[in-house]
């Protein structure tokens, strides 16, 4: 593709075309190929296309950037879904931005440009430096660079004053690194972006299972006999995650799906691995499906375990299994006697279901001996996101369901190495005994008191509290909530510094100084002065492998994430605590070295990665260890609610096209869901519609409000009559992250509650119903 005149790519900032289809009824087959191999023709060679693809998640390959999903033992020749295949593609794009670009484009001018534009615009080439009062980019040195964050860092008044935030992107050895030099500098304030999408399973399930992490494997998912999918679209996040749910059904298990829209990927897959998913009809995943109002999870859930202690009393035992509540668990009888208030007419407000329809769910628990119940963000981003995943930890845990074969707790990450992070210290309340071990191991003590999460960082900002901001691999200011404060906090910063591979927004939201940092991506080779590296990452089942770019970097003035960080710590902190920084930049396998020491489960840490299939993190539920303050598996009593919303206004939920990656939209389609050419719509059902006053194809803004008698809007949607559960709408985040506000959080979790946002339409600026 050729550059235009202004010197950026030719790619249409695009404009809403709206078409809408029926929604697809299957996911992937052969129009899954066919997409994903075209996109990655419009952004690289049929050679570098072929490079990627063929070494995706493969051993001795490039683990996907895409998503957590892990890899399956014996693994395809073509072993990545679509969206896979799309995100590797747009990592691996021949398109550049240099410097000339930066100097055709100011910055205020990049603002105004979408977020498809910039993503298309291609690979950043060097380190560039926004300076007070400019207007451009313009091109620094890396010394410099380093050099200028120092000052700014070490010219704070406390080292609290400044933010390190970290997505998902980022790989383990970066991540222990970027950790050791933020406690080193003197700061906690490591927010990320779980922060914002599964906080609230790690807060959930820490409480109730000592680990904030998920309990099984991919051959517990191929071998139980019943697995729930709840708030989680598999075939646009994860799609490989099909192929997982279609071994379970080949071997005899059954799939609930529990959503509020309709998904394809949960109707019927059709495996393009295999014949049936080429020329035949593919394997109809879910058996049953749950169109539960948005929220109305917990009532379900708490209605289910009713049922569960019911059914038990009328057997006269044996519905439970008393031996792991006796030996394993705490809080029983407390939650026994709470869970018998729930009443059928709260359930089904609560819901939208029928009795018929929970009941025959039930009937399917007691006729399955092994359950997992895996979710998303559709459990996650509610206000009572927490209790929601504690009642789904009591439903396992009354039949056994935890620490056995084929059953226990699946939180699906969407990130890639997101969990990896959090082990590696990503987290602004890492426990003592990780601190503890920290200072042992390199000489000093770690601060203690907790810093900044994602939500509580933007208030430090806005406040004035926080005036360093450091983003790598992520675009944070897409990802925050309350799009309009989040923007206006960044800009009060005195220096923003974003370590990217491409072009995004949060380039476009500076602080008085801004840098853009350049660093190599996960399909580039990596040289340092020892010879060739690799780097490591964990999936959603707590698997450590390892991972190779193959491709030549994109500029010879790229810099791995691993040596900015040790170079920026270098030229910070020198060598207090006498850490050699450089040492690490020469030579990753130092860094596993003091990994195995600090981190546990990571022991012999650089001899076990030689394994192609990597190693297993221990994971204590499964054997029976709770560490919990009990030592025991904590049933809890969770109140119940839901969200209600005032006549004339719907429950809006914020979601991805299919194609899109987190924040970054490839195109302006979502062709399972028949939405094409645009992403200003929101989704409602016909009855709801009807009821409010409204058609199909009308213009409205979209307006929420929130306790705190702010009315936020977000302007020129289309509505399009779609199957949604009666009462709720959805619409694309990020153009609709202006509409919740920043104190609208989960409770004890402090997630953005992108999935409950009551709102109403306005037409013409007149209100609507």
């Amino acid at each position: 593709m050729k550059r235009d005149a202004d010197g950026a790519y030719s790619v249409e900032d695009p404009v809403d075309a709206l078409g809408v289809t029926e929604p697809k009824t299957w996911a992937a087959g052969v129009p899954a190929v066919r997409k994903a191999i075209e996109y990655s023709l419009t952004q690289t060679s049929v050679r570098r296309t072929a490079l990627t693809l063929l070494n995706l998640n493969q051993a001795g390959g490039m683990d996907c950037p895409g998503c957590a999903w892990p890899e399956p033992g014996h693994r395809h020749l073509n072993e990545y879904c679509e969206n896979g295949a799309k995100h590797i593609a747009d990592e691996a794009t021949s398109r550049r931005v240099t410097r000339e670009f930066f100097a055709r484009h100011s910055i205020e001018e990049l603002d105004r440009k979408s977020d498809y534009w910039l993503n298309q615009q291609g690979r950043l080439t060097e380190p560039m430096v926004k300076r007070p009062g400019a207007t451009h980019y313009e091109p620094i040195s890396w010394a410099d660079a380093f050099a200028t964050v120092a000052e700014e860092l070490n010219g704070l008044d406390s080292p609290d004053e400044a933010m390190f935030y970290v997505s998902g992107r980022l790989n383990n050895e970066a991540a222990f690194l970027l950790q050791l030099f933020a406690r080193a500098f003197g700061t906690n304030n490591l927010p990320d972006c779980s922060n914002m999408c599964h906080e609230s399973s790690g807060s959930a399930l820490n409480e109730t299972l000592g680990i904030g992490k998920g309990s099984v494997q991919l051959e517990d998912i191929y071998n139980a006999d019943l697995v729930f999918v709840v708030g989680q679209n598999p075939g646009t996040n994860h799609p490989r995650m099909l192929s997982a749910l279609e071994e379970t059904k080949q071997r005899g298990g059954k799939v609930i799906a529990v959503n509020t829209l309709p998904e394809a990927g949960l109707m019927r897959f059709k495996n393009p691995q295999k014949a049936r998913g080429v020329v035949g009809r593919g394997t109809q995943i879910a058996d049953r499906f749950l169109q539960i109002r948005p929220g109305g999870d917990l009532a379900l859930f708490q209605m289910l375990n009713r049922l569960l202690l019911e059914a038990d009393r009328s057997a006269g035992g044996g519905v439970l299994d008393w031996e792991y509540i006796a030996e394993y668990t705490t809080g029983f009888y407390a939650f026994a006697e709470h869970a018998g208030t729930i009443t059928w007419k709260e359930a089904l407000e609560a819901t939208g279901l029928t009795r018929e329809e929970i009941e025959a769910v039930h009937e399917q628990v007691l006729a399955s001996r092994s359950v997992i119940v895996c979710w998303a963000m559709g459990l996650t981003q509610h206000k009572h996101g927490v209790p929601t995943i504690r009642e789904v930890v009591n439903f396992l845990m009354l039949r056994g369901n935890i620490g056995k074969p084929g059953a226990g707790v699946c939180p699906v990450r969407g990130h890639s190495n997101v969990q990896g992070d959090r082990t590696m210290g990503i987290w602004e309340k890492m426990p003592g005994s990780f601190l503890d071990a920290l200072g042992a191991e390199f000489g000093f003590d770690p601060p203690r008191k907790h810093g900044y999460d994602s939500v509580d960082g933007v208030r430090a900002m806005r406040d004035g509290r926080a005036k360093v901001f450091m983003g790598i691999a992520g675009n944070f200011v897409r990802a925050i909530s309350d799009s309009d404060v989040a923007e206006a906090a960044l800009r009060k910063c005195r220096l923003t510094v974003q370590v990217s591979t491409k072009l995004n927004r949060s380039h476009t939201v500076v602080g008085e100084t801004a840098l853009i940092l350049p660093t190599l991506g996960r399909s580039d080779v990596d040289v340092q002065a020892t010879g060739e590296q690799f780097v490591t990452v964990e999936d959603s089942m707590s698997s450590v492998h390892a991972t190779r770019g193959k491709l030549p970097p994109a500029s010879e003035h790229l810099l791995s994430e691993v040596a900015i960080v040790s170079r920026l710590a270098k030229a910070t902190i020198g060598d207090r605590y006498g850490i050699r920084w450089a040492d690490f930049e020469a030579d990753y396998d130092r860094v596993r070295d003091r990994i195995a020491r600090v981190v546990p489960g990571f022991e012999d840490f650089n001899r076990r990665i030689k394994d192609p299939n990597g190693f297993v993190l221990p994971n204590p539920v499964n054997s029976g260890v709770y560490r919990t303050p009990s030592g025991k598996a904590v049933f809890t009593r969770n109140d119940l609610t839901w969200l209600e919303a005032p006549p004339g206004h719907l429950i809006l939920q914020t979601l991805r096209s299919h194609d899109q990656w987190n924040t970054i939209p490839y195109a302006m389609d979502d062709r399972y869901r028949g939405i094409h050419h645009a992403r200003r719509v929101v989704m409602v059902n016909p009855a709801d519609l009807d009821e409010l006053g409204l058609a199909d194809g009308d213009r409205v803004d979209i307006v929420s409000v929130w306790e705190d008698g702010v009315e936020r809007r977000a302007p020129g949607f289309t509505l399009v009559a779609y199957p949604a559960s009666r009462g709720s709408a959805a619409a694309y985040y990020p153009e609709t992250n202006v509409l919740v506000p920043l104190d609208s959080v989960a409770e004890g979790s402090n997630t953005p509650t992108s999935k409950g946002v009551v709102v109403r339409f306005e037409v013409a600026g007149a209100e609507a119903g």
